[in-house]
């Protein structure tokens, strides 16, 4: 059980080092102190990011056990049907964010940085963001509960799952001191996560059509 606890621990790690890296207080003394170089920041956190990770994903692989849940039977339709929709979501959302911009490299060439990651910095709420505010979160949540299940997997599972919300959070409040009232009409208009409101709306449009 001790190495369990372990796990929780590093991944707790790992995500309060990621999340705190993208806390607006943290980036703005960042840029302050170092106005010049801020643009090198989206580049310095992947690699952060990336080379932390590594360890913490060999040790959980490391404690592999049996199977508590796999997706058999009926459970392997909504299985798929659940990878089919993240795997959508991935794809949709690359078409609305530019990967350079995502990966740092772009910065470097414009020598700005900001929130957004489209090209432009600007805000788009087109395409698959008009349906979730943040369609790679949702098609990470997604993705990791879809694999068969032991208690590595949950518990790694449920710390990527707060992370991915706590982070949403955090880039949410960056985007609301850049973009102000249109993001938080934005917000008002468009779910999170999960197509709710979009849902909604359809419903209500539809129903009141019919009448």
């Amino acid at each position: 059980m001790s190495r369990y606890l372990l796990l929780i621990l590093f991944w707790t790690a790992w995500c309060t080092l990621h999340s705190a890296l993208i806390a607006p207080s943290v980036m703005d003394r960042i840029h302050r102190r170092f106005p010049h170089g801020f643009r090198f920041y989206r580049i310095f956190f992947n690699t952060v990011a990336l080379a932390t990770l590594v360890p913490v994903l060999v040790y959980a692989f490391s404690l592999r056990g049996p199977i508590l849940f796999a997706w058999q039977g009926p459970w392997r339709v909504l299985q798929l049907l659940l990878a089919g929709c993240a795997l959508w979501l991935f794809a949709a959302g690359s078409h609305r964010y530019d990967f350079f911009q995502f990966l740092g490299l772009r910065q470097l060439r414009s020598e700005t940085s900001c929130g957004m990651l489209t090209e432009d910095c600007s805000l788009d709420t087109s395409g698959v963001l008009s349906l979730v505010r943040h369609p790679w979160y949702t098609g990470g949540i997604l993705i990791i509960w879809v694999r068969p299940l032991d208690l590595t997997a949950i518990l790694t599972n449920i710390a990527l799952t707060g992370y991915f919300i706590v982070g949403a959070h955090l880039e949410e409040r960056k985007l609301r001191l850049q973009f102000g009232g249109e993001y938080a009409a934005y917000q008002r208009r468009v779910s999170m996560f999960f197509p709710i409101r979009w849902a909604r709306d359809r419903w209500l449009g539809g129903r009141s059509r019919s009448r």
